[in-house]
């Protein structure tokens, strides 16, 4: 039997994380000394070889519990654990892995596809009208560990040297230490269709970087699939409302 298709055979780096390929994450646990464990957004697994256990990750803690349930947060993350080659995708979406190195990074929950157990993460309010006027809220995951992180399309790496604003549906990531506001440009018009489709951006000031993707989540379509991703937030994070980024609570 011949094709094309059987020269994509398996990535043999002994990496924890490492990418098969664009489209797909492989995690070693438990061999060759990497750790036994570690978290991914539930329903992500697509394979596995090895013994490996999928268990229900909690918020963790009554803090956090109340943060998902205020802000509309709460990415739905399982806890991942054994002797295991296990690969992991979210609907063919671009995958990029980013070392952190004691360091943190503000990210949209929704393109958090896994991370190692070692790191932490926890909900912050970004800007906007506050908690109780549904502003905006985004995850900051930090500590040493690898994250992967997911895209539709190839992101642009926006260095943010002068005033930058993005989409609040397009951002993926940024440096934790940026300072955000939430910048609209809504008018009268918008409610008589006269509208531009671009009522709200995330700003951005200080020394960093933003990550972009050239798509914007479709609410529609998302909860089409079953997902409560969109752009209004929900259970799985995102957007504004509900928040933008999920909790993926330890």
């Amino acid at each position: 039997m011949k094709s094309d298709i059987f020269s994509n055979t398996e990535s043999t780096q002994t990496d924890a994380f490492t990418l098969q390929n664009s489209k797909m994450l492989k995690v070693r646990l438990g061999l060759d000394g990497n750790p036994p464990e570690m978290l991914a957004r539930q329903g992500a697994m697509v394979a596995y070889q090895g013994q490996a256990q999928f268990d229900y990750q909690g918020a963790g803690g009554l803090g956090k519990m109340l943060k998902q349930k205020l802000t509309g947060e709460g990415v739905a993350t399982m806890r991942v654990s054994g002797q295991a080659e296990v690969f992991f995708a979210d609907q063919a979406s671009d995958i990029h892995l980013i070392l952190l190195e004691g360091d943190a990074i503000s990210i949209n929950g929704r393109n958090v596809l896994a991370y190692q157990s070692t790191l932490e993460a926890d909900v912050h309010f970004v800007g906007g009208g506050g908690m109780a006027a549904g502003g905006l809220f985004n995850t900051i995951i930090q500590g040493h560990g690898w994250i992967a992180v997911t895209s539709k399309g190839s992101p642009v790496v926006l260095s943010t040297d002068s005033p930058t604003f993005v989409d609040s549906n397009a951002v993926v990531a940024w440096s934790a230490n940026l300072q955000t506001s939430v910048a609209s440009s809504f008018k009268l018009g918008n409610l008589i269709g006269r509208g531009s489709g671009e009522a709200l951006q995330i700003g951005f000031q200080g020394q960093g970087w933003v990550i972009v993707q050239p798509s914007e989540f479709d609410l529609a379509t998302m909860n089409q699939g079953g997902q409560n991703t969109g752009p209004a937030g929900g259970a799985a994070g995102g957007g504004i409302g509900g928040g933008l980024g999920g909790l993926l609570g330890r």
